[in-house]
């Protein structure tokens, strides 16, 4: 069907006359279809990434709070604090396992090697493991939630505490090498468990500015001066030893559920929650941009900075190799004098 056009009207060839005027008044009643704007199509990704927030979190991200009180801080010193409790509870807790449950008084049989190298034991036991997954942490990426790792681990240390608290409760007198490897495995578990929650508390204190990983490194320093104080309050408390350790281990107990609640007030912190969208945001902008995880050249780092590791290496060995087993040893002397014999009630006098 052939159109013929005048001036102000169209006719076409079957007769019928329709006026301009309506054929563009036709063409104006179709949808109008809205694009987005010029400006808002060339927004930085930065900024279009805001659309993915709500009000308080893009105002979190524009505006970094103040740590008040410094909560997140105390907090971090906390969990320093439990990341070494395992470890100083039970070299702290020497004397309740060599001159209580292992003792021949208790026992009711001669000293064998589960006193008399009872720390030499517990130090392999709570060294190896916590190297080992450690070391498994850092170079292996197992990957996994910080959450479920921080979970977890914390949980299980708790049970194994309670068992230890068990054990201290039931007479062993019976079965002291039971007993003894039982408080092994026990080691075993706490510092395996111990080595993904340390390794995970300095992952999360990395997100933050570097004050808070000293916080951690502070805590872990308190730690051992802590559970020094908690014992001698324990041995206040009661003159009986197993009541003591009872004491002494839900001291414990009671940091480490201490841990567990602060680990889920950290989300509720906007200092905390600040800096861990801008971590998040880093990382969506990485993935954005398709920039691929660089591989760490650990062997060049370790290369670069082997005279500070060679340093820290050797402090770290002789300190562990001396401490606890060697210096636990070492007993106090009270000197006789008017040619007077000197008393001694230990195997390495000074």
């Amino acid at each position: 069907m052939s159109l013929i056009k005048e001036d102000h009207l169209i006719r076409e060839k079957n007769g019928i006359v329709v006026h301009k005027a309506d054929s563009e008044k036709t063409a104006l009643q179709h949808p109008v279809r809205l694009q987005p704007s010029w400006e808002e199509s060339n927004l930085p990704e930065e900024e279009l990434n805001f659309q993915k927030l709500t009000m308080d979190d893009a105002s979190l991200q524009l505006n970094t709070p103040m740590d008040r009180y410094n909560i997140v801080y105390f907090i971090f010193i906390l969990h320093g604090i439990g990341t070494l409790m395992p470890w100083n509870m039970f070299i702290n807790a020497n004397d309740y396992f060599t001159k209580y449950k292992l003792d021949s008084n208790y026992t009711g049989h001669e000293d064998n090697v589960y006193k008399t190298s009872f720390l030499q034991y517990l130090g392999f036991a709570a060294q190896v493991p916590n190297v080992i997954f450690n070391w498994l942490n850092i170079f292996v990426q197992l990957g996994g939630n910080l959450t479920t790792r921080i979970v977890w681990s914390i949980c299980i240390e708790v049970i194994v505490f309670v068992f230890t608290i068990i054990l201290a409760m039931v007479d062993s007198r019976s079965w002291p090498g039971a007993f003894f490897w039982l408080t092994m495995i026990s080691v075993v578990i706490l510092n395996i468990m111990n080595g993904i929650y340390q390794n995970t508390i300095f992952g999360m204190a990395a997100k933050l500015p570097p004050k808070y990983t000293g916080a951690v490194i502070l805590g872990t320093n308190i730690s051992g001066t802590f559970t020094a104080v908690v014992s001698i309050l324990s041995s206040l408390l009661s003159s009986n030893q197993r009541m003591q350790a009872i004491y002494y281990f839900i001291t414990a107990l009671f940091v480490l559920l201490l841990c567990f609640d602060t680990y889920f007030a950290l989300p509720l912190n906007r200092f905390y929650r600040h800096h861990e969208l801008k971590e998040k945001k880093e990382e969506e902008m990485r993935q954005a941009k398709n920039i691929s995880t660089r591989r760490i050249p650990y062997l060049r780092i370790f290369r670069q900075a082997l005279p500070q590791l060679t340093n820290v290496f050797l402090v770290f060995f002789v300190t562990l190799s001396l401490f606890p087993a060697v210096q636990a040893i070492f007993v106090k002397l009270k000197f006789l004098w008017l040619g007077q014999d000197i008393r001694r009630s230990g195997r390495i006098v000074i």
